[in-house]
């Protein structure tokens, strides 16, 4: 049987938990001895321009809905982790995007933060780009504050049964997904398979708490040895800020029982 549900409380607490140079060093021109010669780095308004531009070429691509040219504005991580056939498949699930507005740029030393207010087929919605120092996309998060806790989990576990970690990760918080970035993500659901055998279905996705600010949602998943549960933490946006795969098998729900059977 799967396990029944933690509080909520503790299970938020549990989750949200010299180099010798040789030679004498480089001086800049007029600089004095011992002072280190300094490369010039970018204004703050310079860099918020060239991310407000990374940003709206990134929008563009979404438009189209491009997923050879989505890839290539990846970051060389993100490629390791998907296709550009795997990013158009994602892009192809979301809503027609008709126009943007930039409202905010956070530049940064070695990245930036921009966000975007989205017109889409489906309302407005806002986006969330991270992105690196060559203008390169190293995370991104869709607000999804108009749709229901348990439907934003489930999408979230499909991405991750799929093999889709950069689209699963999208579905975090920025902080988490510093935490769990998509190989991190791919690492820990190989890593429960070898617990619970290989993946079979995901049977059920039910809120089991709703607080104040927090909601938790259980998402049943039968695999090759037995059935378990996989807890979903979002905030009041329907952000996930935590995700705890089991790390070892629900007791009494290993070997040749019959898996419950969703209603």
């Amino acid at each position: 049987m799967p396990r029944p549900p933690r509080p909520l409380a503790g299970l938020v607490g549990a989750l949200l938990g010299a180099v010798a140079l040789s030679g004498p060093p480089a001086t800049a021109a007029g600089a004095g001895p011992g002072q280190i010669a300094r490369t010039p780095q970018p204004s703050a308004a310079l860099v918020e321009e060239q991310a407000r531009a990374a940003a709206d070429k990134v929008l563009r691509v979404v438009q189209r809905r491009d997923g050879a040219a989505g890839y290539a504005l990846f970051s060389p991580t993100l490629q390791g982790m998907t296709n550009p056939t795997l990013v158009g498949q994602r892009m192809a699930r979301l809503p027609e995007l008709r126009s943007w507005t930039i409202t905010s740029v956070e530049p940064g030393a070695e990245s930036s933060t921009v966000l975007a207010k989205l017109q889409t087929s489906r309302g407005p919605r806002e986006l969330l780009i991270v992105l690196d120092g060559e203008g390169r996309v190293e995370g991104y998060h869709f607000d999804a504050s108009d749709q229901s806790a348990e439907r934003v989990a489930r999408e979230f576990m499909e991405a991750v049964v799929d093999g889709r970690f950069v689209s699963a990760a999208s579905f975090l918080g920025t902080e988490l997904q510093e935490e769990i970035p998509p190989a991190k993500l791919q690492a820990k659901w190989q890593r429960l398979q070898r617990i619970t055998g290989d993946y079979v279905k995901l049977k059920r996705v039910s809120l089991a708490e709703n607080a104040d600010r927090m909601k938790l949602v259980l998402v049943t998943t039968e695999f090759g040895r037995l059935t378990d549960n996989i807890y979903v933490i979002l905030d009041d946006t329907n952000t996930i800020v935590g995700v705890d795969f089991p790390t070892e098998p629900a007791s009494g729900n290993v070997g040749g029982g019959s898996p419950e059977q969703a209603p």
